[in-house]
């Protein structure tokens, strides 16, 4: 079924046509592997960079050229700059080689992302609550989840709200403060991503260039986990200020951590600090204090590394049953310790960017 389906979206693509060449995307090698599993289409058009914002519209054609084919349920197209533009007749190509050319996201001041060396260790509800504490400090700020294959924001915002578009732009949905995209925000909750490597760093790209976000003063991006290609694509197409590592106390949490942190410094980006979260669990009955994991590794590690250690926040399930409601601890209960602790770091943070103090701005209440 699955091969039918992809020979039908094929022979459906071969009606659409590039206004450049008048040859169809298929005979015009734009067509990158066609993804297809249970009636969910996914495949990217491999253009230049220079003609990406030009052919949107194609890219919209072949969309809606697919879906029209029977079976299909979903389709998702992505335009990936990987390809070179046609020479001139006697002239050289001036493409810049891949990560030299205009960084995106011009008009945001700071880009920091949150990383963690693997899965599991609570980094996007770290990222989601600075932000906000960020933004709770009267600064613009803008959220952007670059985990393609485990998008998180939509759930931890509390929004499935699906993003507007303005002519050939798209506008970030706006919560709690923030502006903030997700692939997950345009594709079905349960919907696989299977894409390869040069799908997702095009669909990051898409993501930071075709997204409205107007002037910011600091953009938080919520990373995948590990040093794979979307970590590539941000430290090569925007200009970041710095990293900040998230790991658990454990042994084998550290160790990928310092994985994540060498990689940053490899590719010249600041790590800011370590921040050690889970880092001890507290009984919601009696407040009794185990240390599960193991605690004051990531400080040590941090020490170890000489990098600044920049605060441990609890195992509690406060902050677990806040985030899965949609609804960041450091909004729904802004006087308890752990939302003190996520502001305090979000304070060492901005300091640490150099940044002026920010003119307090419009306090951020729960209806």
């Amino acid at each position: 079924m699955s091969e039918a389906l992809v020979e039908g979206v094929k022979r459906a693509l071969r009606a659409v046509k590039d206004p450049a060449t008048g040859l169809d995307v298929l005979e015009n090698g734009m067509v990158e592997t066609v993804n297809v599993r249970d009636g969910l289409v996914q495949f990217a058009l491999a253009v230049p960079r220079e003609r990406a914002r030009e052919l949107e519209p194609l890219r919209q054609a072949c969309e809606k050229a697919a879906a029209a084919v029977p079976g299909v349920l979903s389709v998702t197209v992505v335009m990936t700059a990987h390809r070179e533009a046609p020479a001139a007749p006697k002239a050289t190509s001036t493409r810049p080689p891949p990560g030299q050319g205009q960084m995106l996201l011009p008009e945001v001041g700071r880009i920091v992302a949150v990383a963690s060396g693997k899965g599991g260790v609570g980094k996007s509800t770290t990222a989601v609550n600075l932000a906000v504490a960020l933004a709770a400090q009267g600064l613009r700020v803008g959220l952007l989840d670059a985990d393609i294959y485990g998008p998180s924001l939509p759930q931890m915002l509390g929004t499935q709200e699906k993003p507007r578009a303005v002519g050939q732009r798209i506008v970030p949905i706006s919560r709690w403060g923030l502006k903030a995209m997700s692939i997950g925000f345009l594709v079905e909750q349960e919907t696989a991503m299977i894409w390869r490597g040069p799908m997702v760093m095009g669909a990051l790209e898409q993501m930071m260039a075709q997204v409205e976000w107007g002037a910011l003063d600091v953009m938080v991006v919520d990373m995948p986990p590990g040093t794979g290609d979307a970590q590539l694509t941000m430290s090569q197409r925007v200009p970041l200020a710095g990293a900040v590592i998230v790991s658990t106390p454990q042994d084998v949490a550290l160790i990928d951590a310092r994985r994540g942190v060498r990689m940053f410094e490899k590719v010249n980006v600041p790590v800011l600090g370590l921040i050690e979260n889970m880092s001890y669990f507290c009984c919601p009955a009696c407040g009794h204090r185990s240390d599960i994991f193991g605690h004051g590794g990531a400080r040590a590690e941090a020490a170890r590394l000489g990098v600044e250690f920049l605060g441990e926040l609890p195992l509690k399930l406060a902050i677990r049953e806040m985030a899965d409601a949609g609804t960041p601890i450091v909004l729904a209960a802004p006087e308890s310790e752990e939302a003190g602790r996520y502001r305090a770091i979000a304070a060492r943070l901005w300091e640490k960017l150099g940044a002026p103090a920010a003119a307090a701005g419009p306090r951020i209440v729960m209806e």
